[in-house]
């Protein structure tokens, strides 16, 4: 009952999904349950690709028209931003404008503690929003990229310090560092996603999904571990990137950051993905 209750948590500080009145208080909620919570942030990612992907899935096949894929990432899109309140993108956006707006490691946290988005941050959910619709929201690619980039800001979490204002800071709880425990169980939680979601590639088979993906039916099978690996090394790249960013700019990180982790990271994976496919297309 521990872990649901650390999984519900997870799934109401991160999503609009409701959790509340009696599950709620049934739930319940102190600084120690949240930092358990962090085991299931890759879970949460499970549920938030789950719900995206199959409304992708489900416009894909109900679109009979050659604007079908646009649609439905653009509407996948919105819907992934929708569920989960654009809570990562605020963090995209905030860390955009502090880095963006100065070179000063104090200066740079106070901007970012700023409720307000400046043209730094503007730009940067722009760009994130037009680089998703595109032909890689195909639906084993939102699955993969929801866990694995939901996981990477744990890492943040294991290798940096908070360096936020501890006041008023949504992250808090978590700043004293995740468990050997709670990382291990997050990273069991993200291998068993991928193992279930590379093993759904059969659906590429699918015309549909695999004219949407540009992959022909006859080279999926054989070219998909090049397809994942793509992914996961261009969003390990990015991970690397940000990790020495925060700690040469900020000496650690904020909630912000983590938020744009996860964004950048996810982002990255959906391009692995793209030059991965490319490369299987071509063969």
């Amino acid at each position: 009952m521990g872990s649901v209750r650390h999984f519900l948590l997870a799934i109401q500080f991160f999503t609009r999904i409701p959790v509340t009145g009696a599950l709620a208080d049934w739930v319940g909620f102190s600084p120690a349950m949240f930092r358990a919570s962090a085991a299931y942030f890759p879970a949460v990612g499970l549920v938030v690709g789950g719900l995206v992907t199959a409304l992708t899935a489900a416009l894909l096949y109900g679109l009979p028209t050659a604007y079908a894929p646009l649609v439905a990432a653009v509407l996948g899109t919105a819907a992934g931003v929708w569920i989960t309140g654009a809570f990562h993108e605020d963090g995209l956006a905030d860390v955009a404008d502090g880095l963006g707006g100065s070179y000063d490691r104090d200066r740079a946290l106070v901007i970012m503690k700023d409720s307000r988005v400046g043209a730094f941050g503007a730009i940067a959910v722009t760009l994130a929003l037009i680089g998703a619709v595109s032909p890689v929201w195909m639906c084993a690619a939102l699955m993969g990229a929801h866990l694995v980039s939901r996981t990477w800001p744990l890492l943040v979490i294991r290798l940096l310090p908070h360096v936020g204002d501890y006041a008023g800071s949504k992250s808090k709880p978590l700043a004293d560092q995740i468990t050997g425990a709670s990382l291990a169980l997050a990273l069991a939680w993200c291998a068993a996603g991928l193992a279930l979601t590379v093993g759904s590639t059969a659906l590429w088979r699918t015309p549909g999904l695999a004219d949407c993906a540009g992959l022909n039916c006859t080279h999926a099978a054989p070219y998909a571990l090049t397809v994942w690996a793509s992914a996961l090394v261009a969003s390990a790249l990015a991970f690397v990137y940000l990790w020495r960013l925060f700690a040469r700019r900020l000496q650690g990180f904020t909630g912000d950051c983590l938020g744009t982790t996860q964004q950048v990271c996810e982002l990255a994976f959906y391009l692995g993905f793209a030059m991965g496919l490319g490369v299987a297309a071509g063969t």
